[in-house]
């Protein structure tokens, strides 16, 4: 009974995940969730205004109800599609995120707390990029590139520093405004990265030493363009990255879902099977009882000689 009882839950089981995949990777079911996500941050923007949340509260408490119960049935849908194998729901790390972002909403404390409150809904927006694929491969783009852009910006800081160092000893006499401390030097050459005042910075160089058109020139040059350009290969490098580890990952989950789908089949047959094994034990059972007592019922054999006794011959008599 035992075995009986665990094959039949977990043919349930695949059952459940069968429908629960079929509605979660439906267009519609998409669609659907991403349209509560723009509602959803719809919503928060008109809570900006004073006066519509004043004359509208219970109305926007009511829609915000509608939303977390939305999102808490589409997580149910999205953790059913796993209820075969639970633990592949939190291999996802888009799962995991849309899960603590659902259940975090239920936490008396985050309830209690509205800024905590506000932050959690506006992080259902993030939720969109579940939904679009380029701009999630963009977002693991970034996440693969701050390694990159971390060294990038120690050799930049690296580079201002010894920049500004040079500009405060050469024109802090003379610009105190632009290079009377590290401060304001660094601020000034911060500027200067992004092109902006380029130009009147030159032109008041100019004006107390011929030799500053050589430290604006060279601190642009390594500034605005290699150093740029080198983040801007950094960011590329890791999008490449991120584009392969999508279609990896898509292949995956499609290759899971098949491998799913046939276990699922295999344990329904073979509930099925054991069913109909079972049915055919129980007839084979009564055949044996009815050819049983129809045998009881026949009356005792009659007693026969021997076969193995040869039958009686007279012998023939001679006169003497």
């Amino acid at each position: 009974m035992s075995d009986q009882s665990a094959v039949a839950g977990r043919s349930h089981r695949v059952r459940v995940a069968e429908r629960c995949r079929e509605i979660t990777e439906a267009r519609w079911f998409a669609t659907a969730v991403f349209l509560l996500i723009l509602g959803n941050a719809a919503v928060l923007g008109v809570e900006t205004y004073a006066g519509v949340t004043a004359r509208f509260h219970a109305e926007l408490q009511l829609v915000e109800h509608l939303f977390l119960a939305a999102f808490t049935t589409e997580m149910l849908l999205r953790v059913g599609v796993h209820a075969v194998r639970p633990r592949d729901f939190f291999r996802d790390p888009w799962n995991v995120f849309d899960l603590v972002v659902v259940l975090t909403a239920f936490v008396p404390a985050a309830r209690e707390n509205s800024t905590v409150l506000r932050l959690l809904r506006l992080a259902r927006v993030l939720r969109a990029a579940r939904f679009l694929p380029q701009l999630r491969i963009v977002l693991v783009a970034v996440g693969r590139s701050l390694p990159g852009t971390v060294s990038f910006l120690l050799v930049g800081a690296l580079l201002l520093y010894v920049y500004a160092m040079v500009g405060w000893v050469f024109f802090a006499g003379h610009d105190p405004q632009h290079f009377g401390s590290i401060g304001r030097a660094v601020l000034t050459l911060f500027l200067l990265m992004t092109l902006d005042g380029l130009g009147d910075a030159v032109h008041a160089g100019l004006q107390i030493s011929r030799w500053s058109f050589v430290y604006y020139v060279s601190y642009v040059l390594i500034a605005s363009f290699v150093l740029v350009n080198v983040l801007i290969g950094v960011v590329i490098n890791s999008l490449e990255e991120a584009r392969e580890i999508e279609k990896a990952e898509t292949e995956k989950e499609k290759d899971e879902a098949a491998e799913a789908k046939r276990d699922g089949t295999k344990v329904v047959d073979g509930a099925f099977d054991a069913a109909r094994l079972r049915d055919r034990i129980t007839a084979a059972r009564r055949a044996l009882d009815d050819v049983e007592s129809a045998l009881s019922s026949l009356p005792p054999p009659r007693a026969h000689a021997r076969v193995d006794e040869p039958p009686a011959v007279d012998e023939p008599r001679f006169r003497a």
